[in-house]
């Protein structure tokens, strides 16, 4: 047996931590959209990070409230933590860009 089964022998990733895990990946990819709208004055990154940080945050938030049992039990709390704080800061980094990009107003 190599090194590398033995280092990860006793770890697994189940769905307990993947789904919050998948969701802390999408909100930082929002947030990084987010960023890039702001620096570079683009509508569809806005909406994406919009779009993108709702959806994780939503996801991170039900897994929170769903969790059994607090931060380091291996049910994914800490990755559903992160999903709901980055998937905020994407939807105010996306939204700042919309309201930056020069929006037609309705008056």
């Amino acid at each position: 047996m190599s090194a590398l089964h033995t280092l990860a022998a006793g770890y697994q990733v189940g769905s307990g931590r993947l789904v919050p895990s998948a969701a802390a990946v999408l909100a930082l990819a929002a947030v990084v959209a987010g960023g890039l709208a702001i620096a570079r004055n683009r509508r569809a990154a806005a909406v994406l990070a919009l779009v993108a940080g709702s959806a994780a945050g939503a996801v991170g938030g039900l897994h929170a409230a769903n969790a059994a049992g607090g931060l380091g039990t291996g049910n994914g709390l800490a990755g559903a933590l992160v999903a709901v704080v980055l998937g905020v800061i994407a939807v105010v980094a996306g939204g700042l860009a919309l309201a930056r990009s020069g929006a037609p107003s309705s008056d």
